[in-house]
């Protein structure tokens, strides 16, 4: 059908010269070819050819395609999150108002930690140096650890305590909801109307809590969550290339999302929660490996609103091997994915505009590109064979603008982190071409767990560890 509907549209005069047949004309024939009339001929003896094809032939081609076309749509998503980056940089979030001294609110810092010799004095030491009323500071040590962790967390504890610090040791022998258990733990016993939680690798700023309370001046703000930046992000060539990947979440997607008026999630530390909030979006939950995203879904969809302060940073330290990078990001994959199959009905049936709900359909449903990657990839062999015969002009026409928006636009996302935060940008480009390598070695664990959380496979939360590594000789 799309054969004949190609031959009625050409001219007469091209078939009488010859510009246009069923059948290949030679390339006599074709010299006085206007330019008008040989893309007509190239491109229709193209779609004349795939009605040669076999039932084998198009099932490749069809599922080839899908696969192409689903890849392209979030290219063209995230070339949408980087043009309204742009659009959006330089309009950051305001707070309401501005607490008076004497009406500051009350704070609990929740440190949850398993395992975390190397890092747990560096984290206290850092909250206990925290500008804010002490009187007003409360700090949760949240221990799960079977490990040395348990005597050194202690001890450090011990020691701030006799320093007059209001801070707590609270340790578990069961891990039931692993570290969504053990803040939920702490909540039942946390005096503080804000709640702040950073992770064992994290070392807050001393000022943070003086720049980020005031937002909470807004009765209506539940969250507000803090850029990571990277302690040790030169530390070798892997971290180098993490800290432009995690930049692109936190420079393009986090504020894109905040500021145009979208959801977003807290990323489970370097933030402040409103204790109402947690509690009346129904609290910690552990039936999804990403907590914090379950978390932060929910109290959004209940109205309350999140801060994403792009300019505020928390600096924190990074895997340094490969298999702690690997578990990480395997956990994040399956996770977010978990949370829109706990949480998608919910969200279709919000009272939200359409766009709304299509942002957070890409922002849970992302990973599910790894899976997709491996496929294509062990298609090529028999898209070798199906498409042997077919030239250049069809490959442009099908193949280049979905590989154009699949690939170009994540060297746009990751661009556009590096070129926002470096004054110094050229090194960091360089490594875009390594990035976009990372990301493909990371298909196959990430496939795994995209494809455990469809088949619902429970998993433990595995943690990254950490080591204390910040300079090169350390």
């Amino acid at each position: 059908m799309l054969a004949m509907l190609a031959a009625t549209v050409i001219p007469t005069q091209c078939i009488e010269h010859g510009w246009f047949c069923p059948v290949p004309v030679t390339g006599d024939l074709c010299i006085d070819s206007p330019g008008f009339c040989d893309p007509i001929y190239k491109t229709a003896a193209n779609i004349s050819s795939l009605y040669q094809l076999d039932a084998f032939d198009w099932t490749v081609l069809i599922i080839y395609f899908g696969i192409l076309a689903v890849l392209a749509i979030y290219g063209v998503y995230r070339v949408k999150l980087v043009a309204e980056f742009w659009r959006y940089s330089k309009f950051p979030p305001t707070s309401k108002g501005q607490f008076v001294e004497n009406a500051l609110p009350t704070v609990t810092v929740q440190l949850p930690l398993f395992n975390e010799m190397y890092v747990v004095e560096r984290l206290v030491r850092a909250v206990t140096e925290i500008d804010y009323p002490r009187e007003l500071l409360e700090i949760q040590v949240l221990d799960d650890s079977i490990d040395e962790t348990v005597n050194i967390a202690r001890a450090t504890v011990e020691h701030y305590a006799r320093a007059g610090f209001d801070i707590t040791y609270l340790h578990r022998d069961d891990r039931t909801g692993f570290k969504a258990g053990a803040l939920e733990n702490g909540m039942k016993t946390a005096k503080g109307e804000l709640i702040a939680i950073f992770d064992a690798d994290f070392v807050p700023k001393p000022d943070f809590l003086r720049k980020l309370v005031h937002y909470f001046t807004d009765r209506t703000v539940g969250c507000a969550q803090m850029r990571w930046a990277h302690i040790n992000g030169s530390y070798n060539l892997l971290t180098r290339l993490q800290t432009i990947m995690l930049d692109g979440h936190f420079v393009v997607e986090q504020t894109t999302r905040n500021r145009s008026g979208s959801f977003f999630n807290f990323n489970g530390t370097a933030g402040i929660w409103r204790r109402e909030a947690i509690e009346m979006s129904g609290g910690w939950q552990h039936d999804t490996l990403t907590e914090d995203t379950d978390l932060s879904f929910r109290a959004q969809l209940l109205g309350w609103r999140f801060i994403y302060l792009l300019d505020e940073e928390a600096p924190a330290e990074i895997p340094v091997e490969i298999n702690a990078f690997k578990a990480q990001q395997r956990r994040w994959a399956k996770g977010v994915l978990q949370v829109w199959f706990k949480l998608y009905r919910r969200i279709w049936y919000a009272p939200l505009p359409l766009w709304v709900k299509l942002e957070m359909f890409f922002r849970l449903t992302g990973n599910v590109s790894y899976p997709l990657m491996i496929v294509a990839s062990f298609m090529q062999f028999p898209l070798l064979l199906v498409r042997y015969n077919q030239g250049l002009h069809q490959l442009m026409i099908l193949d280049l603008p979905m590989l154009f928006f699949s690939t170009v636009s994540v060297v746009l996302y990751y661009g556009t982190a590096v070129w926002y935060l470096d004054e110094k940008r050229g090194r960091r480009l360089l490594h875009l071409p390594l990035v976009m390598g990372l990301g493909i070695g990371l298909a196959f664990s990430n496939a795994r767990a995209v494809l455990e959380a469809l088949a619902g496979v429970k998993s433990d939360f595995v943690r990254t560890p950490k080591y204390r590594v910040e300079k090169i000789d350390d």
